[in-house]
C-alpha cells in the first residue's frame, strides 16, 4: 500500500508540474500605420499596327528596334517610310500606357527627351520633335488606364553612310495634372 501511495503522490506530481509548464504564455501588440501615397506608372506596350517591342512590353523599360532600314527597298512590316529629296523617315507606333492609383488627379502630362544629343538624324515622338536639350510636351491631357498609340520617328539624312548604326534612348516622363 506505500507503495501504491508514492507511486500516485509521484503521478500527481508529473501532472501538476505538467499542467504548470504548459500554462506559460505570453503576449504582446503590435500598432501598425501607413500613410497612402497618389502614385502613377508608365509602362510601354505592343502596338498592333506597330513593330513588336524586342525587349520590355509591359516595363517602363523597353527596346523598339527597327532593324535595317533604307530609303528604298524592302523594310520591315509595320514600318512606315517616308522620303524627301535628301532624307528618309521611318516610323512605327508604340503603345504607351500611364495608369493612376489613390489619386484624384483627372489627366497628365507626357513629355520626352533624347538620352543623348543627335547631330545628324531627327527623332520625334507623336509627331513632336524631341532633343536631348528639353523635355518636349507630347500631350497635355493624356488620359489614364488605356494604351496610347505614340509614333516613333526617325529621320536619316540620303549622306549617312551604309551600315551606320543609329541608336539613342527617348527618356518619357509622365506628371499628373
Amino acid at each position: 500500500m506505500k507503495k501504491l501511495t508514492i507511486l500516485t503522490f509521484v503521478a500527481a506530481m508529473m501532472i501538476l508540474m505538467s499542467s504548470f509548464a504548459s500554462a506559460q504564455t505570453a503576449t504582446g501588440t503590435l500598432t501598425v500605420t501607413a500613410t497612402v501615397n497618389s502614385s502613377i506608372n508608365l509602362v510601354f506596350n505592343n502596338d498592333a499596327a506597330g513593330v513588336a517591342l524586342s525587349a520590355g512590353a509591359g516595363t517602363n523599360t523597353a527596346t523598339l528596334a527597327f532593324g535595317n532600314v533604307s530609303a528604298f527597298g524592302a523594310i520591315g512590316a509595320n514600318i512606315t517610310r517616308s522620303t524627301t529629296a535628301t532624307t528618309f523617315t521611318v516610323s512605327t507606333p508604340v503603345d504607351v500606357l500611364v495608369s493612376k492609383a489613390n489619386s484624384a488627379s483627372a489627366n497628365y502630362t507626357l513629355k520626352a527627351q533624347l538620352g543623348a544629343a543627335d547631330a545628324v538624324n531627327t527623332w520625334q515622338v507623336g509627331g513632336t520633335t524631341v532633343t536631348s536639350a528639353a523635355l518636349a510636351t507630347i500631350t497635355a491631357t493624356g488620359a489614364y488606364g488605356s494604351n496610347v498609340a505614340e509614333a516613333i520617328a526617325l529621320t536619316v539624312p540620303f549622306t549617312t553612310a551604309n551600315a551606320t548604326a543609329i541608336s539613342n534612348t527617348i527618356n518619357f516622363t509622365a506628371t499628373a495634372n
